[in-house]
């Protein structure tokens, strides 16, 4: 996953764009980028977050960045944004998302023009990179949008930042959020809803699937109009996405705790069964509080993480290294585990290593019993744009 933000204002953007990419570090922990235009052009800095947050990298530089119109991203994949020269002049592009047919893409574009992609140190071809080049076979910018979002299998959003003004484009179905927000000196756009309200921004409206805009400090201008076709992910409401975001109009604490009840309302425990519900933290503590304010259960929090230093464990990768960091961030309180008959709720089960060893953890630590619930509703179909298996497989 990852996050992006873009600022269009009538003076300099650089403060809105530093704070509003940063509050998007829950969804990326390796990459992060800035680029702004101004008088002097574009000035773009790029750094490695992953071993120290995204405000320490570029604190000092903001001081030096001038501009009224930005873009920034945080990624847990390629460095990005990145500046493009070409026909269409110089512009600068950040996406987030996923393709599925890069090689069948890359041997069209390569077989039509004299053209080559420079490998990441996986191998990979910079996904960004590869938006760029799609575009960039089209007479003129639009057109060029258009043609990459029929052109890719899979889900991307992007934004474009030219002298003109900041294209910005959601993917055909949906997938990935994109809000504009308003206030008297212009505009912003985002993934996360929650991330300009404390900028003095207030909600202006959502683009809809294959919407296309063009954002300036004066307005934001639809080119291209939304589909019908919604596909929202609905992980961002499960684990993904900030407990203060909402996406289609829907909070996503809100969701969450719904999705708790439902899983009470349908177990129908009491305190003859269990002591006390908790939540594997931070995801799960939203989903347990749901469950026990519909089952009327004690809620308690026998798991706290340790926030300062700790990285989201499912990050490495390394499996074993996401099973130490899983189990080092998590401290016991005994005095909530000891003797009690505890009901351990997950926002989802992927891969089930850290579930399972958490619940060995509570059992180590004096738990009498343990039970274990999902929150994520029932998946029936696996999912192409992120790594969530096929429920149908049969594993090993």
């Amino acid at each position: 996953m990852g996050g992006f933000f873009a600022a269009a204002l009538k003076e300099d953007c650089v403060f809105d764009l530093f704070f509003g990419t940063d509050y998007h570090s829950h969804l990326g922990t390796r990459r992060a980028g800035l680029t702004v235009y101004g008088e002097k052009g574009f000035d773009r800095s790029i750094h490695s977050i992953e071993n120290s947050p995204f405000r320490t990298k570029f604190e000092s530089e903001i001081h030096e960045m001038k501009g009224n119109m930005g873009i920034g991203c945080i990624s847990d994949f390629e460095p990005q944004p990145l500046i493009v020269r070409s026909h269409h002049g110089t512009y600068a592009i950040t996406t987030v998302g996923r393709i599925n047919n890069t090689e069948e893409i890359v041997s069209t574009i390569c077989k039509n023009n004299q053209i080559h992609f420079l490998e990441m140190s996986g191998g990979d071809i910079n996904p960004t990179e590869l938006v760029a080049a799609i575009i960039n076979q089209q007479d003129n910018i639009i057109d060029g949008i258009r043609y990459a979002q029929d052109l890719i299998d899979g889900s991307m959003t992007f934004m474009l930042l030219t002298p003109a003004g900041i294209y910005l484009a959601r993917d055909k179905v949906g997938r990935t959020p994109l809000v504009i927000g308003r206030k008297e000196t212009g505009f912003c756009a985002s993934f996360e809803s929650f991330a300009f309200l404390n900028l003095g921004y207030q909600p202006y409206r959502e683009l809809g699937p294959g919407e296309i805009c063009i954002m300036t400090p004066e307005a934001v201008t639809t080119l291209a109009a939304p589909g019908k076709k919604m596909r929202i992910c609905a992980f961002l409401w499960v684990y993904y996405g900030y407990p203060s975001s909402s996406y289609e109009g829907v909070s996503v604490e809100k969701m969450r705790y719904a999705c708790g009840g439902n899983l009470a309302a349908r177990d129908k425990l009491t305190t003859d069964d269990i002591d006390n519900v908790a939540g594997v933290p931070d995801s799960g503590i939203a989903h347990a509080m749901g469950y026990a304010g519909r089952s009327a259960i004690p809620f308690s929090r026998p798991l706290i993480k340790y926030t300062p230093t700790w990285p989201r464990s499912f990050m490495p990768v390394i499996q074993s290294r996401r099973d130490l960091i899983a189990r080092m961030k998590l401290i016991p309180v005994h005095d909530l585990i000891e003797g009690r008959r505890l009901l351990l709720i997950d926002d989802s089960i992927v891969r089930g290593t850290q579930l399972r060893e958490t619940s060995e953890y509570l059992f180590l630590s004096g738990a009498k019993e343990v039970h274990v619930r999902s929150a994520c509703p029932p998946i029936m179909y696996g999912c192409k744009y992120i790594s969530f298996p096929d429920p149908h497989r049969t594993w090993s």
